[in-house]
């Protein structure tokens, strides 16, 4: 009888070198601000195009729910208290209440939907890893149009906050189905 799917970290590390849990958590972290800052603006949106939804899908993915949710949160409280760990390096609670807010809420909202699919073990698997990052997207998108309507008119919504962006988050989900094996062999967790 398999075992339960668990987080990909978990099976690495035992309860006697539970110290070894800040580190990896803390790289992840680091992995997220650094995507910030692949970020191009487009003179036609307020968002800008970014690498953090590809990190924020490896992350869930790899580390699971709880602790993928935990590291985005932390990226999210770090941005508010004023570093500049957001897209062009801003940093501020009104960044959260700016154009790119619902987006930021949306990375939250699908490291936690990711990560509880990668805890059912969806991380194994071309197809179901690639249909849950899609979930994923889907769940940033909608927070982020949600909030971006306050901002912009209706009319402009879609061609502001979402078609520049699709190809982007189709190519950012294949590239991470392919980079994944490599991430989860690296924190331990096993693909089969």
């Amino acid at each position: 009888m398999s075992q339960p799917a668990v987080a990909c970290y978990d099976q690495l590390i035992k309860p006697t070198s539970r110290w070894l849990e800040v580190p990896i958590l803390l790289g992840f972290n680091l992995l997220l601000v650094a995507s910030a800052y692949v970020s191009m603006n487009l003179s036609f949106s307020p968002v800008p195009i970014t690498g953090q939804t590809l990190a924020v899908l490896l992350i869930a993915m790899a580390l699971g729910r709880v602790r993928g949710a935990a590291v985005v949160l932390a990226y999210l409280v770090e941005g508010a208290s004023g570093l500049p760990v957001f897209a062009g390096g801003k940093g501020s609670v009104a960044a959260l209440f700016g154009p790119t807010g619902g987006y930021l809420l949306g990375f939250l909202v699908a490291a936690y939907i990711v990560g509880y699919l990668s805890d059912k073990g969806w991380h194994t698997g071309y197809v179901r890893s690639i249909f849950a990052m899609t979930l994923g997207t889907a769940a940033i998108f909608v927070c982020g149009l949600s909030w971006l309507a306050v901002m912009v008119p209706d009319s402009a919504l879609l061609a502001a906050g979402l078609y520049p962006f699709v190809p982007g988050a189709l190519i950012k989900i294949a590239v991470a189905s392919v980079v994944l094996p490599t991430v989860c062999r690296f924190v331990g967790r096993s693909r089969s």
